[in-house]
């Protein structure tokens, strides 16, 4: 997470939605970095705004504007799935060295996730909980283009974002019914992310 004081900024860290790479980009910029631990630095818009907005705000000051990245929920699943596939994580609970990507999501589907599955969602990060969508601005993994002006006019610099953290590539298909199990369930996330690739809502000015 980062907070840029002077443009009225805290960039919420969604995982796997590349914000690392903007940390190592646009980090020397922030007034507040959070790199740690995983639950401060991927705080969720609930936390953020129950425990530091009124940190950083105090009484009378500029209201924060929040923003978010939001990858396409089969995507994202792909990413998190290939990033538990490192080769150093064979052994270990989060590995999927030895699931098929079909059986990963089926997994994650589950009421009680294996810990290699367990791993929340694009749209209760974002929202409340009930439907009301938190983040002041959310923008298009697949638009990153978008965000990088954004930030290039808040914060008056621009910057070509290095690309980190890659995994590796692997078979990323599933079966048309647990495609359709996916949608389903998480039927929330694939309409956030719909509005957001539409620009439809989910935008400040």
């Amino acid at each position: 997470m980062m907070v840029f004081w002077r443009a009225g900024i805290a960039f919420l860290a969604v995982p796997k939605t590349g914000t690392h790479s903007y940390q190592a980009a646009y980090g020397d910029s922030a007034d507040v970095i959070i790199r740690g631990p995983t639950g401060a630095k991927h705080m969720n818009a609930r936390k953020f705004n129950r425990h530091m907005r009124p940190a950083l705000e105090g009484k009378g000051a500029r209201r924060l504007a929040t923003i978010a990245v939001i990858r396409e929920p089969i995507d994202w699943l792909g990413s998190w799935y290939r990033y538990r596939q490192r080769p150093k994580l064979q052994g270990h609970p989060n590995s999927t060295h030895e699931v098929t990507f079909d059986e990963f999501v089926r997994a994650y589907l589950d009421d009680s996730p294996p810990p290699f599955a367990r791993l929340g969602s694009q749209w209760k990060f974002v929202s409340d909980g009930d439907g009301e969508i938190l983040v002041d601005r959310l923008f298009d993994y697949s638009r990153l283009d978008l965000l990088d002006d954004f930030l290039h006019r808040k914060l008056g610099r621009g910057y070509k974002t290095p690309s980190l953290n890659q995994s590796p590539q692997v078979d990323l298909r599933v079966t048309a019914a647990t495609e359709a199990d996916l949608r389903e369930k998480c039927s929330n996330d694939f309409s956030l992310y719909q509005a957001v690739a539409d620009r439809t809502s989910c935008n400040i000015a």
